[in-house]
């Protein structure tokens, strides 16, 4: 016998089927012609009459499986909802029978319990029906019990689905918590620079550095950016480094009219630029160039970051260049699942090479 007692919960939690609807009808009527073909090999009435009690009964025995699924609404705990369904379809089947019988004999002016030929008649549907009643009825609640499984875990998977997509945009509000007060720490030791040099152009930079950072500061809690919104914090970023060190530095930005509304996640291109400033022009004592550039080829985005500094110090993984390029792999990897790529590598006529590859997922306006 089954054992459906772990879903009966699951059963009774969740709103019934409609008693007679379009599934169980089909049921009870295809279970009604099978009846009627088994029957009516042996019965001297019209086939028709036989099929027509057959479904008389089966719709009692449907009635009676609806029925017992919704009342009583509490069972005690040693009673199973199933079984209660199973036994009431057996129980009914006398009852629907006689029914049938009713229905079809009512012209008659005998009835039909007294008549022997349609008594004969009537214990076959009868007994016919406990037999097969219940054994459709356990087919019935198994199946039932399995689509209840499968909406079951088909729910956990959609609440698992959205507690990943939390804990990922947890996750990358750190990372660009982190990020932040990276960035802002090491702009505002340059600056601490010039004052210590007491530098005539310490005042024009730190001008240059509130009004970038009233334009870049509102953006790094944000949920993602264009590439174009990108290019313009990190043009304005060289722009300040280069009023600091006007000699030593130097730069240019080339990007592809049609990358300019890709999505870009916060902080990308700008993490790779101040690297390039911090780890390889900075250290360098005749300075350097860097260039940024922006392509989209066959679906994907493509940034490079070269510079001609120092080079890398840490080799061509990155390490050593602190904690920016390791929060942005992250990150990179979280807003695109995986999909999207930073390789770091010794550049063709010194410095470094930092390139980025990501999906070209366009920004609606």
């Amino acid at each position: 016998m089954p054992q459906p007692m772990p879903n009966d919960t699951v059963m009774t939690e969740r709103v019934p089927p409609p008693l007679f609807g379009r599934r169980r009808l089909k049921v009870a009527g295809i279970s009604a012609l099978l009846w009627a073909v088994m029957i009516g090999a042996t019965s001297q009435a019209p086939f028709l009459v036989v099929l027509c009690r057959t479904a008389i009964a089966a719709l009692c025995a449907l009635l009676a499986f609806g029925l017992l699924e919704r009342f009583p609404r509490r069972l005690p705990r040693w009673t199973a909802r199933w079984a209660l369904q199973v036994l009431g379809v057996a129980l009914v089947m006398p009852l629907g029978a006689a029914l049938a019988y009713w229905a079809t004999t009512l012209g008659d002016p005998t009835p039909f319990w007294q008549q022997p030929l349609r008594m004969t008649g009537f214990r076959h549907i009868t007994f016919s029906g406990i037999l097969i009643g219940p054994w459709i009825a356990m087919a019935a609640l198994l199946r039932q019990r399995d689509e209840a499984v499968r909406s079951q875990a088909a729910a956990f998977e959609r609440e698992r689905l959205a507690y990943e997509r939390r804990m990922s945009e947890a996750r990358q509000r750190l990372l660009r918590a982190q990020v932040e007060p990276h960035f802002l720490f090491n702009t505002l030791a340059n600056i601490r620079e010039l004052v210590e040099a007491a530098s005539p152009q310490a005042p024009r930079v730190l001008d240059s550095l509130i009004a970038y950072l009233r334009a870049a500061v509102p953006r790094l809690d944000a949920p993602g950016t264009t590439l174009g919104q990108e290019i313009e914090l990190v043009r304005a970023y060289l722009e300040v480094m280069h009023m600091r060190m006007p000699d030593r530095l130097s730069f240019d930005i080339q990007v592809e009219p049609g990358a300019q509304d890709r999505r870009c996640p916060p902080m990308t291109l700008l993490t790779l630029v101040e690297n390039a400033v911090r780890h390889g022009i900075d250290p360098s004592e005749e300075g350097g160039r860097i260039e940024v550039r922006a392509t989209v080829r066959d679906g994907r985005c493509r940034i490079l970051v070269l510079d001609t500094g120092v080079g890398l110090a840490g080799g061509p993984g990155g390490t050593g260049l602190g904690t920016g390029l390791a929060t942005l792999r992250e990150r990179l990897s979280l807003a695109f699942d995986g999909d999207a790529t930073l390789r770091l590598e010794p550049g063709a006529a010194g410095g470094a090479r930092a390139e980025v590859d990501f999906p070209a997922e366009r920004v609606d306006a």
